[in-house]
């Protein structure tokens, strides 16, 4: 005799959240791109790398060969401007003033000096005397020197001068240039 009896039906997990998934085809699938991107960049790089005639550029070679050097592949040395007395203007800071009435004043002056021309076309290794002669001292003209570096950067020692009145007016005139270096 047979046995009638229906197989058992298939059990199914109990409804609820699904199962993860692996995630390791997403990232055998991730780098294998990554590997042809590179592939495939690399390729354009070699193929850029070519020159005029369609040919590979040349690699270095593990000696150096004794090459003449050529004119065209050295740079010209800048070129600056000549500076000169015209190239500067000047103008004088009043830091201190103490007046004694009729007996005159003690002013400390700056120089406050402006470069007439572009600062690209000053040299920036050089050092530039500038002299500059101030004018209103009651015993005559008081000569000065300041120092351009670095294109922008002046160093002065301030000047004290005494003059005649409280109205004296004190100018400046740049006298010399000179370029150190």
């Amino acid at each position: 005799m047979s046995d009638t009896t229906p197989p058992p039906p298939p059990s199914f997990p109990p409804p609820g959240p699904a199962p993860k998934k692996s995630r390791t085809n997403l990232v055998i699938i991730s780098s294998a791109a990554a590997v042809i991107a590179a592939v495939i960049a690399t390729g354009i790089v070699v193929v850029q790398a070519t020159n005029d005639d369609s040919k590979p550029a040349a690699t270095k070679a593990s000696t150096p060969a004794a090459e003449p050097a050529s004119e065209d592949t050295e740079e010209p040395s800048p070129t600056y401007a000549d500076l000169d007395a015209d190239s500067f203007s000047i103008d004088l800071k009043t830091k201190s003033r103490q007046c004694f009435g009729s007996a005159g004043c003690n002013v400390t002056v700056e120089p406050d000096l402006t470069l007439m021309v572009d600062s690209s076309s000053v040299d920036p290794d050089a050092v530039y005397e500038i002299t500059y002669e101030i004018r209103g001292d009651e015993s005559g003209p008081v000569i000065d020197t300041a120092e351009l570096s670095n294109q922008t950067s002046l160093n002065y020692t301030p000047s004290l001068i005494q003059t005649a009145s409280a109205g004296t007016k004190v100018t400046a005139k740049i006298t010399d240039v000179v370029k150190q270096g």
